[in-house]
């Protein structure tokens, strides 16, 4: 069995170059969206216990809202989409044109939508550049959103995932608003299942 944890350096560069070309990709489509410069940097690609995901976003107290979505197509998996409480805000207050919109209690139906749509953004374009990178086909499923405390939703029994010692990938991402100095923090998760990281792997030559 593979254990991501023994990726070596080469195949972690390969993943962020992969990473790197998918920020660029949302990027361009998040600013065409919202008609403002928009910047997608992946600063870090970390391999971490699911159950140590929540201290990424604070603690596992603090309120998130996270997008579900499922792989499919030659790599299945999961993927989940973070976004931190001060993120979510910002996000929903700049694609509405609102000066502030408060997380959670101020989520509703609307605001929800606007979150899945960017995450869609972001989730669509790091699995294009994937599929694109090593020739398959990755499709993602409808976004389902959750807003809880981080512990709660990156649980293994509310994700459905292996279990709690089980290690996903971590795309950390950033986004840039042009005029406001203080980049937004995101965090994308991938969680391949093991049959699929072995195709992943195959198709980089490094498995």
């Amino acid at each position: 069995m593979i254990d991501v944890r023994e990726l070596d350096a080469l195949q972690i560069d390969a993943l962020r170059e992969v990473a790197n070309i998918g920020a660029g990709h949302a990027a361009t489509a998040l600013s065409q969206m919202t008609s403002r410069r928009i910047g997608v940097n992946v600063p870090e690609i970390r391999i971490v216990r699911l159950e140590d995901v929540p201290e990424l976003v604070g603690s596992a107290e603090e309120p998130v809202a996270a997008v579900l979505m499922q792989v499919l197509g030659d790599a299945p998996g999961r993927t989940v989409q973070i976004f931190p409480s001060v993120s979510a805000s910002r996000i929903a207050a700049i694609l509405l044109g609102r000066e502030d919109v408060e997380f959670p209690a101020g989520f509703g139906e609307l605001e929800q939508s606007v979150l899945k749509e960017v995450a869609n953004i972001l989730v669509g374009a790091y699995l294009s550049a994937l599929s694109e990178f090593l020739g398959m086909v990755l499709i993602m499923s409808v976004p389902a959103l959750a807003i809880d405390q981080a512990g709660a939703i990156l649980s293994s029994t509310y994700l459905n995932f292996g279990d709690e010692g089980e290690y996903v990938f971590c795309i950390d991402t950033q986004l840039t608003v042009a005029e406001q100095s203080d980049p937004l923090r995101a965090h994308f998760l991938l969680v391949p299942d093991m049959v699929s990281l072995r195709v992943i792997l195959r198709a980089l030559r490094l498995g």
